[in-house]
């Protein structure tokens, strides 16, 4: 049977049965939580050079920033944040699904990064079944007046209840058009995204884990400094490969289009190859944010919430 204990003095990782979970899930929630709020104007940025055609409204990541919060203020960076938050939920499902997963395949002597290419995986799968319609929500908010508007910059202004009436009526006009169906749509896109997406994630993060040791003299470099830097490392190898995707995903969710297919056919006919690298930049800057905040928090409490037992054998 594998273990997390390298040695008597240092645990490598933190695993399931080794937590209290009375501590660890109200900790993963706030973690998760001010994440979100630091970084979700990247997102907001990522959605928008996702779902314009060509350079209409922006040139790049700057230049959407600079517009957006010219004309929009820092609200407009913000747009949908509140309807993302549920998503906080399903986050406690993705890595309760995770370490679950990673708990049975151990007892069964799987090896690390299969452990955690499969656990990645099905924690996505559990994760994105939950999202996908506060994520069809959040995106419409995100992209609201990106076409047809009066200033350049094709964005307006919002007050908090103008902001709470649209949420209103956006998901009273997608219930309308489709349905309850209407809130899944780019369900498919999303798990073709997602799922390959965080399974590789996690294995990844195993790989440069390894890799980190053998490049880093570990008797004096901060352990969580390495996991952190395996998991920015692992964002941004899994985002160059699955950028196209993830674009798929956002058209399909925000322009109501039929199917993954015509999506692609759509996005070619438009962009050409330029659909390989559009909002790569943003989501680069994003994901390379996001994995190391989020790991940065995960392991932080994973640490603060490991049992007496095993306490002494942690390492910083």
């Amino acid at each position: 049977m594998t273990t997390a204990v390298e040695s008597p003095q240092f645990i490598r990782t933190i695993e399931w049965d080794m937590m209290d979970k009375s501590k660890f899930f109200p900790l993963s929630m706030l973690s998760t939580f001010s994440v979100r709020c630091v970084l979700y104007p990247l997102t907001v940025i990522k959605t928008r050079l996702q779902v314009q055609r060509h350079d209409q409204i922006f040139n790049c990541m700057i230049d959407a920033w600079s517009k957006i919060y010219r004309y929009e203020g820092k609200s407009g960076l913000y747009r949908g944040f509140w309807v993302s938050t549920f998503q906080i939920v399903s986050g406690v499902f993705y890595i309760s699904t995770y370490e679950g997963v990673r708990h049975f395949l151990t007892k069964n002597d799987a090896d690390t990064r299969v452990k955690s290419l499969i656990a990645g995986g099905c924690a996505s799968l559990v994760g994105q079944t939950i999202v996908v319609p506060f994520d069809v929500l959040s995106q419409h908010m995100m992209v609201l007046g990106v076409a047809g508007k009066e200033n350049k910059s094709g964005h307006f202004m919002l007050n908090q209840s103008e902001r709470m009436q649209i949420t209103a009526d956006i998901t009273k006009q997608i219930y309308i058009r489709d349905g309850i169906r209407g809130f899944y749509r780019g369900y498919v896109a999303s798990l073709c995204t997602y799922v390959p997406n965080s399974a590789l994630w996690w294995a990844f993060y195993d790989l440069y884990q390894d890799y980190n040791r053998e490049s880093f003299p570990t008797h004096w470099v901060s352990h969580l400094l390495i996991q952190c830097m395996a998991g920015t490392l692992g964002g941004f190898t899994t985002t160059l490969i699955t950028n196209p995707l993830d674009i798929i995903r956002a058209r399909l969710q925000v322009q109501r289009l039929d199917s993954i297919q015509k999506t692609f056919h759509i996005l070619w006919m438009e962009e050409r190859l330029r659909m390989f690298t559009k909002g790569l930049s943003a989501r680069l800057v994003q994901s390379a944010c996001f994995s190391f905040a989020i790991i940065l928090g995960y392991e932080t409490i994973k640490r603060m919430s490991i049992t007496e037992e095993y306490r002494e054998f942690i390492r910083w």
